[in-house]
């Protein structure tokens, strides 16, 4: 009505209000009635904004990698930006200008332009495997950045969710790591293997070792056996010679008690002996001694008459036995 109009921004949005080429009021989430006719209102989002992205980079071994993220970065100085861009209203309540889409797309060039540097003075494999330090720089980088101080723009996160190269490359590692991983487990299957084979060996000297204590023992049993057995044939030879030197003692008695009982009888003649020797003779038996010494004297013998009754008695003897 008659050009007065009421505007309300969000607690977020940062309003400007120009009147006749100067600010007649400006903050956050204000409300307000303003002549349209004369009035330009500027509007400025100062929260916190996403904004993801996908980066197409080469690195220094010239492998070409994509780098996928997002940063977040929010309005610090509504004023300084509104200088820079358009971010006036129409009076529908519209922007008036491309500029408000234009502000990510500036902050995403930064973006790529430090995260280029970074890509391309590492090789691939540093590159994959230092993302988070890349993020890292990055947003260092971009915090400090002239352009973005310039526009008034805080950064204030960078991540990088994904660095991944072309996919031949990525089999090729994908084989090499395959590789790695297959040579890892055959050298485990190996050190096992030959842990086993060491177990396996250590066990056989321990039993070795057992065999040859055993058999050590064992000898040390025999050895004391035989010892055993030495000394006893020891004692057995010292019983035998005292045996044979009681039984030398022994025949010397006898000897010298059959020499004394003989002696006496060395010094008579033969017929003595046979008289001494016939006292307890068979009477057969003289007269055969008698017939004998008369043989033996046939030469001095003129006659000899034997009576039958004699030989009778001797053969009728002979003949009862």
């Amino acid at each position: 009505m008659l050009g007065i109009r009421y505007y309300k921004a969000a607690p977020t949005t940062y309003v400007l209000q120009y009147a006749g080429g100067r600010v007649k009021r400006e903050g956050l989430g204000l409300s307000f009635f303003y002549f349209a006719p004369r009035t330009t209102l500027v509007a400025v989002p100062v929260a916190s904004t996403d904004v993801p992205f996908i980066f197409q980079d080469t690195t220094a071994d010239f492998q070409a990698v994509t780098v996928q993220g997002h940063l977040t970065f929010r309005v610090q100085e509504p004023k300084r930006l509104a200088e820079l861009l358009d971010f006036s209203l129409t009076p529908n309540g519209e922007y008036a200008s491309e500029d408000v889409e234009k502000l990510p797309q500036r902050i995403t060039y930064a973006a790529q332009t430090a995260v280029r540097a970074e890509v391309q003075s590492r090789p691939l494999r540093s590159v994959l495997l230092e993302a988070d330090a890349i993020a890292q720089k990055v947003l260092t980088a971009l915090r400090g950045s002239t352009v973005l101080s310039a526009l008034g723009v805080e950064v204030l996160g960078f991540s990088v969710l994904a660095i991944k190269p072309v996919p031949e490359t990525s089999k090729a590692l994908e084989a090499e790591a395959r590789e790695r991983l297959l040579r890892e487990a055959d050298d485990a299957i190996y050190y096992r293997r030959n842990n086993a084979v060491e177990q396996e060996r250590r066990i056989r000297e321990n039993e070795l070792a057992t065999e040859v204590a055993v058999q050590t023992k064992q000898r040390e049993i025999e050895e004391t056996k035989l010892s055993g057995q030495i000394a006893l044939e020891e004692c057995r030879k010292e019983l035998v010679a005292t045996e044979a030197d009681n039984m030398k003692t022994r025949a010397d008695a006898q000897a010298y008690m059959v020499k004394a009982t003989l002696e006496p009888l060395s010094q008579l003649d033969a017929k003595a002996l046979q008289v001494l020797a016939s006292r307890d003779m068979d009477p057969r038996l003289l007269v055969a001694m008698a017939f004998q010494e008369i043989a033996a004297n046939a030469t001095k013998v003129g006659n000899l008459n034997i009576s039958p009754e004699l030989l009778d008695s001797l053969l009728h003897r002979n003949g009862d036995e």
